[in-house]
């Protein structure tokens, strides 16, 4: 949960919530506005991509699957990340928990993180 928590803390007004009613599992928010759902010990994660992206994801990667509750037809993407991941894998996790921000913030502080990222509209 710490490199995940890590991650989450580069992004401008990202927050962590615990949901009582799911039985405290930790979300995280931007405006109110859920990008990555987790279990408590961050080995279960759920993130919005692009459709596309989503779907190349979820082709490729046998740890991903369509997140369940009808979200995976928005993009949302599941992975089961097993505790002792690999440093790449912890870069991959980065690149997708930015790009779920990214697709879930206001366009304000979207526009943060794509232009850290280096990432034009137009991309």
């Amino acid at each position: 949960m710490a490199r995940l928590e890590a991650i989450v803390a580069e992004l401008p007004e990202a927050e962590r919530v615990d949901i009582e009613a799911w039985g405290g599992e930790p979300t995280f928010r931007v405006r109110n506005k859920n990008f990555i759902f987790c279990s408590p010990d961050a080995t279960g994660l759920s993130f919005k991509l692009p459709k596309e992206e989503a779907i190349a994801v979820i082709g490729s990667d046998d740890k991903a699957f369509e997140t369940g509750y009808g979200l995976g037809r928005h993009g949302w993407v599941s992975l089961d990340l097993p505790k002792r991941s690999s440093k790449a894998r912890w870069e991959e996790v980065r690149e997708w928990v930015r790009t779920s921000y990214t697709l879930v913030a206001p366009k304000k502080l979207a526009r943060i993180v794509l232009d850290e990222d280096g990432i034009s509209d137009d991309d």
